[in-house]
């Protein structure tokens, strides 16, 4: 298959299932949550990179770096809805549960880093 129209696919593919699941949240965000918390990037990620390369060691050192990453990503999760309830501002929830998710990553790495979980 010709490199452009394969990554259009690909695109195009990861874009649908985002787009489903902001849909069903419209309306079942109890099924929506559900969907979206399955590791739909990720599984994609693995397939393609599965597709491309069909080197087993990289999808394993890949899902594992996505498990110890899964952890500090779990702040967003906790930070978002308290942000919410407190300002009444979405977009203002957004950033500062953002800005201390990324903290929360910054500080994973240095943890990780320390007890020589990842290379």
């Amino acid at each position: 298959m010709n490199t452009i129209i394969y990554s259009v696919v690909k695109i195009i593919t990861t874009a649908v299932i985002i787009f489903l699941i902001s849909e069903i949240a419209k309306r079942y965000s109890l099924f929506a949550g559900i969907i979206a918390s399955l590791p739909l990037t990720s599984l994609l990620a693995m397939i393609w990179l599965y597709i491309d390369t069909k080197d087993l060691s990289l999808i394993s050192d890949l899902s594992k770096e996505i498990f110890y990453m899964v952890i500090p990503s779990l702040a967003f999760f906790i930070c978002l809805p308290i942000f919410i309830s407190k300002t009444k501002n979405f977009l203002l929830s957004m950033i500062m549960s953002s800005l201390l998710t990324t903290g929360a990553y910054y500080l994973w790495f240095f943890i990780i880093k320390k007890i020589n979980l990842v290379k």
